[in-house]
């Protein structure tokens, strides 16, 4: 039986199927591994293009279309392996991406998860937003990943190229056991999408589990295929989400300081949303603390949860700085640049 599967759920995206599948069927052995499409309940013609297409790839049939996140918990409920890869449908992968990865977590049993390097697909010398060479946050919950920081993208010349322990591995393509992956939850079907897997991480990583980035494994990420950056649905999610997520995972004695701090912030950048022209983003991040502030309620059990299973306050990956400051005041806006 294999180890491996590789899963992708798909939404409508019959033209990303055909566009990245053949490359994906290519540097994925047979032998090593699965490969799996979970439909998020597709309403174009998804599922007869695989069926016709590629009759051996598995398929999982949700009847709806239940986000990122609990459509990723709803598959890997059903499966019954030791590794699995939660891969975006906009990914090229390039050859030994997944040997060299599951070969690793064969002989470190202490990595829990990882990701390859992530560069962009549209511009191959260049990191991609969405995991880049592995993830992080600032103490008050901004993510930022080497190579990375807000919307500054640096060019890759491989200096990130060591093997280096992150805080979060890139949902885009996330390599992690999938007994550590249910034990600890999954993924919280609440968010939907955006920062779920930042989340699951931070869990992971409070446990005393060790995520890496490992950059022998390169993939090509086009990103923002589902949600362009300016949309407004996803200026909500990304806002309420991190919130939710610091609300679920902080101990309670930095959990005040970073709250008093994120409202001043946070409205500060509903306020720029507006200078510059985006009144519905403005807009969202207003819902987004209003929602945020409706749910907490909701996620008393579970952040009390959580810190009880929790071994370390501030895992490796959690920067002790202020991302604001550093990036636009002191103008550091690169990842070697920040002090830890």
């Amino acid at each position: 039986m294999k180890k491996t599967a590789v899963v992708i759920l798909n939404w409508n995206g019959q033209k990303l199927l055909e566009q990245f599948l053949p490359a994906l069927i290519k540097n994925t052995p047979d032998e090593a591994a699965d490969i799996i499409v979970a439909d998020n309940g597709s309403t174009d013609t998804s599922l007869p293009y695989l069926e016709q297409s590629y009759p051996s790839i598995r398929l999982i049939k949700l009847d709806k279309n239940y986000g990122f996140a609990e459509g990723y918990n709803k598959a890997l409920a059903q499966l019954d392996y030791e590794y699995v890869v939660l891969l975006n449908s906009d990914v090229e992968v390039t050859e030994n991406w997944l040997t060299v990865a599951i070969d690793y977590l064969e002989n470190h049993s202490e990595v829990t998860a990882l990701q390859p390097k992530i560069l962009s697909y549209n511009d191959k010398s260049s990191f991609e937003y969405a995991g880049a060479c592995g993830g992080f946050l600032d103490l008050y919950g901004y993510p930022f990943c080497r190579g990375r920081i807000f919307n500054t993208i640096e060019k890759d010349s491989g200096q990130y190229d060591d093997e280096k322990e992150v805080l979060w591995a890139s949902g885009a393509c996330l390599f992690i056991r999938l007994k550590n992956y249910l034990e600890a939850g999954g993924l919280d079907a609440y968010f939907f999408a955006h920062q779920e897997e930042i989340d699951l991480c931070w869990r992971l990583k409070a446990r005393g589990k060790k995520i890496v980035c490992l950059t022998q494994s390169v993939v090509y990420h086009v990103g923002g295929a589902t949600l362009k950056m300016e949309h407004p649905r996803k200026t909500f999610l990304n806002f309420r989400n991190n919130l939710l997520m610091i609300y679920k995972n902080l101990p309670e004695k930095q959990y005040r300081k970073v709250m008093i701090h994120r409202f001043f912030t946070d409205y500060l950048a509903a306020f720029q949303f507006l200078l510059k022209g985006f009144p519905a983003n403005a807009l969202s991040v207003v819902k987004a603390r209003q929602d945020f502030n409706k749910q907490k309620k909701n996620y008393k059990t579970v952040r009390k949860e959580n810190l009880k299973k929790s071994k370390i306050d501030l895992p490796i990956g959690i920067f002790r700085i202020s991302l604001l400051l550093e990036y636009y005041i002191k103008g550091n806006k690169k990842y070697n640049s920040l002090q830890s």
